[in-house]
């Protein structure tokens, strides 16, 4: 049996320059989720057929995982990135060039979404495998800063360009700010493949694979963001009952837009100082509970526009603590040298956004059944619900001892 051994991690930049990188998938997502729809509403595409576009779009973001082994292999992870990273800028340009054809826009997008996923895997791989257990903590906050960061910069500075400036224009604007964070490429150091992995057959490779997926600590990883223990898919649902609270057009879209950036960003910042306390599981878990008790809390406040600002902004602030965690568990488990780290990475952020989508869904059928409160109500209880689950289920490994990397994949014979 050959082991890959874990190498130690190289002298690299500051955590914030390597963060940053994560800012393509960022602003791949503000465009796709907020932009786009806005821009097929000006061409009259009705609002269901434009939220079942979206869907598709952004569904490689829990499927692209299948793909993610080829991140490990042949080439460095650098040229992985720079590829999807590029596939992406690409796909965005042509969509803000060619967006009166829905059915291109719908394949080039959900092309240029996978090619964002794809380089999220590579490039958080690539990063993790970098750091010292030490630094996890920090690195999942710039990773977290670098997402809501860049999508905030789409929606609220790009987002009005490219609506109403000339298409080529705006197509140029977006092709190059989706580049930049390449740039910093050239200041972080990208160790070659293990040459163990690229000589083997992809047969034995995957089987590894397998045997990964089977370790303890991913297993846990997997049932923590699999669950909807912190996934505050109410943020998604907010926006379109504004009406419950009578809150304006312009308040609605000043908290998604401004407001949202804020709070993220101020939430992202909090995690390195409570993980200085609280193991990061432990505090992913706690991050759920108190969401999801603020979530009731607000229902004792009364329908007005003011409230809606406070539900936002704590919703948001919840989610982005929840992400930032989570950023960092999943660095936490790659550990240092770890050959594997883009597959491990990116199954594990898949695994995070699946609860988004059904959350989600079963959001939509609270409200459908019981308006606010049953929205709220059902949105809160799942997470509670998980959370003690897992701390059931799991407290002999929650409150055990900082888990080991899974740094040492043995290829079968």
């Amino acid at each position: 049996m050959t082991e890959l051994a874990a190498a130690q991690p190289p002298h690299h930049p500051p955590i914030w320059v390597m963060g940053l990188t994560n800012a393509i998938f960022g602003m791949m997502g503000g465009f796709a989720v907020v932009t786009l729809p806005q821009l097929l509403a000006a061409e009259g595409i009705p609002g269901g057929h434009i939220a079942a576009i979206t869907a598709t779009i952004i569904s490689p973001g829990f499927w692209a995982f299948v793909l993610s082994p080829m991140l490990d292999v042949r080439l460095r992870r650098r040229t992985y990135a720079l590829v999807f990273g590029a596939t992406a800028a690409l796909a965005a340009a042509f969509t803000v060039l060619h967006h009166s054809n829905v059915a291109m826009v719908e394949f080039v997008m959900l092309i240029g979404y996978l090619a964002a996923a794809l380089y999220q895997g590579a490039v958080g791989g690539w990063m993790g495998s970098l750091i010292s257990h030490e630094e996890d903590s920090r690195l999942g906050t710039w990773f977290s800063v670098a997402n809501i960061g860049s999508s905030g910069l789409i929606i609220v500075a790009g987002g009005p360009l490219i609506l109403h400036a000339p298409r080529e224009l705006a197509a140029a604007f977006m092709l190059l700010a989706m580049l930049v964070p390449t740039v910093l490429f050239l200041f972080i150091p990208a160790p070659p493949p293990d040459k163990l992995l690229a000589s083997e057959s992809f047969g034995r490779f995957g089987r590894s694979i397998l045997d990964l997926l089977r370790r303890r600590e991913v297993l846990i990883g997997l049932a923590m963001f699999i669950l909807p223990s912190a996934s505050f898919a109410l943020t998604n649902v907010l926006g379109g009952i504004g009406k419950d609270y009578h809150a304006s057009a312009t308040t609605v879209s000043l908290f998604a837009g401004t407001g949202s950036i804020v709070a993220g960003l101020g939430g992202s910042f909090l995690v390195p100082r409570l993980a200085r306390k609280i193991e990061l599981r432990r505090l992913y878990l706690l991050i759920g509970i108190m969401g999801a008790l603020f979530t009731l809390a607000t229902l004792l406040l009364p329908r007005a526009p003011w409230t809606f600002g406070v539900v936002f902004t704590g919703e948001i602030i919840f989610q982005a603590l929840a992400f930032t965690a989570a950023f960092g568990i999943a660095f936490q488990i790659i550990g240092p040298g770890n050959p594997l780290a883009a597959t491990i990475f990116t199954v594990l952020i898949a695994a995070m956004n699946l609860p988004i989508v059904y959350s989600g869904m079963l959001d939509g059928w609270g409200y459908d059944r019981g308006g606010l409160v049953g929205s709220f109500v059902m949105d809160a209880g799942v997470r509670l619900l998980s959370c003690i689950l897992l701390v059931i289920v799991l407290r002999r490994w929650l409150f055990a001892p900082r888990p080991a990397p899974v740094a040492e994949p043995a290829l079968p014979e």
